[in-house]
């Protein structure tokens, strides 16, 4: 076994952590997971992040994702957890809860790193979107494999609405939508993007992408578009790989406040 890594993936509606195999590029671990808390708070989700931390016994750096922008280790959105995270360093909650040093990352920005260090983007040139599909939408700009953070492009609007209420798997989930009525959505989702940044390739990733034969196929793009490989994974492994002294340098670069 390789270098060893741990990443915490701290979602909308669970919390799931694991071992990461640095070198490998797998996970070194089942993952454990516990539901997120409601209402979702620092404190309790600092809580519960250390009960995943502690199921491992792990001591060392921690990664950790996060669903918001994240500048300097703080959030300043909070779309699918407690308003309260607002202005909250997540390093510093997260520290005090598990006692390790924290490094925190937006959890869509953590899954593209991993897809594209290891995964179903890595050696791709130029623009790769990376599209996670979940309780909310995420999305990670990889250009030439630099990661240009905090793209924030689920929330775009389309036809008067935030359009990850329409197109996320949570809202397929909720409003009981056929595969192909979902792909609808998706399809005018992609086609935006597609117009807007022209990328070389999309990786759609979330645990809904372990049924990428029901969508995929259905879409229509100039883009070629694939699974990602590490599915609902990619977070842990990208955080995990951050965190360690492997990732950090390259990643500064890309997010340095002016």
């Amino acid at each position: 076994m390789g270098i060893l890594g741990f990443g915490v993936d701290i979602g909308g509606s669970g919390i799931k952590g694991a071992v990461v195999d640095l070198e490998a590029g797998v996970l070194a671990t089942e993952r454990y997971k516990v539901l997120t808390p409601q209402p979702s708070t620092p404190a309790a989700v600092g809580y519960a992040c250390a009960e995943v931390v502690a199921h491992f016994g792990w001591q060392g750096p921690l990664g950790c994702t996060f669903p918001a922008v994240v500048q300097n280790g703080v959030a300043r959105t909070a779309a699918n957890v407690d308003q309260s995270w607002i202005g909250t360093n997540i390093e510093k909650v997260m520290s005090a809860a598990t006692g390790l040093a924290v490094t925190a990352v937006n959890d869509a920005d953590a899954a593209g790193i991993a897809e594209s260090y290891w995964g179903a983007a890595k050696g791709t040139r130029g623009l790769v979107i990376v599209v996670t599909l979940g309780t909310g939408i995420g999305t990670a700009l990889i250009y030439d494999g630099v990661l240009v953070p905090n793209s924030e492009l689920g929330h775009i609007e389309l036809d008067g609405e935030d359009y990850e209420t329409r197109a996320s798997a949570a809202a397929r989930e909720r409003e009981s939508l056929s595969w192909e009525k979902w792909a609808k959505r998706l399809q005018r989702y992609f086609t935006a993007l597609e117009a807007y940044l022209r990328p070389n390739l999309f990786v759609v990733g979330g645990g809904v992408s372990r049924r990428a034969e029901k969508f995929v196929p259905l879409l229509s793009l100039d883009t070629p578009i694939i699974p990602a490989k590490f599915q609902n994974e990619a977070g842990i492994a990208g955080a995990a790989y951050l965190a360690s002294d492997l990732g950090p340098a390259a990643f500064e670069v890309t997010t340095q406040q002016p």
